[in-house]
């Protein structure tokens, strides 16, 4: 927080209130938890990032993501039963915030590096698909029907007949309000002025005791007091799996949406401090009967469009949620239940992103069919057994990358004598007659090395009497490395060849050495650079 940016991030965090007290309460309604829930969420879970967060921009609170999530895995662990929820819920963002903490004191901010960026955008388009079928009924007054994504679309286009004129005017039309102040007025906060008109219009149409519209009800005055969460083994052991998938979707989406701004505005974001920052944020609201917490994408954009420049705007914005808790609370008796539905859809559009993942088919056809893939396994197994498939799909891209190694026949360019380029992206380089040279684009290490072997008996068909392996991108060489090396060097000695390498790192050739290779191949066959290989090939010949 800097005082110089005050100006802007005051205004900034009012406007980011008048978001997140409608959202708050919406995402409640999705996670199955008493409305205050969410309201609890944003008194720890913003002064605790901007105390330990790194991000200037982004906004911790309850997501939509992470607020069906939780539904669901509190479904799978409490069932119908109403006296386990407060308590699993509690034991849930607690484990939540364990998980974050246990991460971050690990230094395992790396790991998001692992999740591919198509295959976990087309499982957050189907997550926001999913999100957004199961708020739809709720513009209209009608109840979800139960079962898959497929089965509640049926549901609903068979209960159409059935809707409520009075909700579906409030809630489509605060849907459309939403999208028309965004586009006209982006720094009015949208969702506080359909909180407000929903109000009116909730307290109107249900005068006199005439229920035309389903209502949040009373939310509690004050602050939070402590829900004492369930903590036996077994409730831990059944919640783990999905808190784990929970963790691990809010963090990539948090740390995508803060290094999004962070290169915007120049600054760096370290993945573990984030870790810890939302840890600690989600413990804090674990026990005082909070949500899950994360980086919001919505209100962050918000937040950063509204003028933010410090965690100054989020501090702001979380004295405002005190007072809203102390002395506005009883004026969201009438809101009504559509009006949290259109927020909710108005805040799921951001997640939808078809035109990026069509965009992912000009760029490989592979990425975007494992994207498809994700989306479809949300919609077809749901939420938690949907994320296995996406990260499943991202093991197998991993693998698929891993295993792939292209080697370059190198050629000297036509320019400068000392300097050799890829035959095949360099036509104009001119091949070294009697030399194969032959250079590893990425790392050789156990799952591809075989495939630089397979290219050196290729480049043997030309029968040439040096083979010269340029090895600048490996690091190091592990033991299966070292052992095909070996094998590539006696098969190029079989055909009178020599085999000389160049740009040996110090700990590469300190791998040579151990395993013996180094004696074998011999210290006057490594060379500082391809330029000095020749000219040693030379001397060989």
């Amino acid at each position: 927080m800097r005082p110089a940016t005050l100006g802007k991030d005051i205004p900034a965090g009012l406007t980011l209130w008048g978001l997140l007290v409608p959202e708050a309460i919406a995402y409640s309604a999705m996670a199955g938890a008493p409305a205050q829930a969410g309201l609890y969420t944003l008194l720890a879970s913003l002064p605790l990032y901007a105390l330990l967060g790194t991000s200037r921009q982004l906004v911790c609170a309850s997501t939509s993501a992470s607020s069906i999530m939780m539904a669901a895995v509190l479904a799978q662990s409490t069932g119908a039963d109403p006296a386990l929820f407060a308590g699993t819920m509690a034991a849930l963002v607690l484990l939540v915030g364990a998980l974050f903490l246990l991460a971050g004191f690990c230094r395992l901010g790396f790991v998001a590096s692992f999740l591919s960026y198509p295959v976990m955008t087309g499982y957050v388009c189907g997550l926001a698909v999913y999100i957004a079928v199961s708020q739809a009924p709720k513009l209209l007054g009608l109840h979800k029907a139960p079962g898959d994504v497929f089965l509640q679309v049926w549901g609903l286009v068979e209960r159409l007949p059935q809707t409520r004129p009075e909700a579906a005017a409030v809630g489509l039309g605060a849907l459309v309000l939403l999208f028309v102040l965004e586009r006209l007025t982006p720094r009015v906060p949208g969702a506080l002025v359909v909180l407000v008109l929903g109000v009116l219009a909730g307290t109107w149409l249900n005068r006199d005791g005439h229920a035309a519209l389903a209502l949040a009800g009373v939310i509690p005055t004050g602050l939070p007091h402590l829900v004492p969460p369930r903590l036996s083994l077994a409730t831990l052991t059944d919640l783990l799996p999905g808190a784990a998938g929970i963790a691990l979707v809010a963090f990539s989406q948090a740390l995508g949406t803060a290094k999004t701004f962070a290169d915007k505005y120049g600054y760096e974001v370290d993945p573990n401090r984030e870790l810890l920052a939302m840890g600690a944020a989600n413990a804090a609201c674990g026990m005082f009967g909070g949500l899950v917490n994360g980086g919001s994408m919505s209100s962050t954009a918000v937040n950063e469009r509204a003028g933010a420049r410090s965690q100054a705007a989020g501090i702001t914005a979380a004295v405002m949620v005190v007072l809203t808790l102390f002395f506005l609370t009883p004026l969201f008796r009438d809101l009504p239940e559509p009006v949290l539905g259109a927020v909710v859809l108005h805040a799921v559009a951001r997640m939808l992103k078809a035109r990026e993942v069509w965009g992912f088919l000009r760029q490989s056809r592979m990425e975007f069919a494992l994207a498809v893939a994700a989306f479809l396994g949300v919609l077809a197994f749901g939420l938690l057994t949907g994320l296995l498939v996406t990260l499943k799909l991202c093991a197998a891209l991993l693998l698929f990358n891993a295993t792939r190694l292209n080697v370059s026949r190198l050629g000297v360019s036509p320019c400068a004598p000392e300097t050799f380029l890829s035959l095949e992206r360099h036509p104009e380089a001119r091949a070294m007659p009697g030399l194969a040279l032959l250079r590893p684009e990425s790392t050789v290490f156990f799952a591809n090395a075989e495939r630089l072997r397979a290219a050196v008996r290729e480049a043997l068909a030309d029968k040439p009497r040096a083979v010269i392996l340029d090895l600048k991108v490996n690091p190091t060489l592990d033991i299966t490395t070292c052992r095909t090396l070996r094998k590539i060097l006696a098969e190029v000695r079989e055909t009178g060849a020599a085999l000389l390498l160049t740009d040996i790192s110090d700990t590469a050739l300190e791998n040579l050495d151990r395993s013996g290779l180094l004696k074998e191949l011999g210290e006057h066959r490594l060379h500082g650079h391809v330029a000095e290989a020749v000219r040693g090939a030379g001397k060989e010949g």
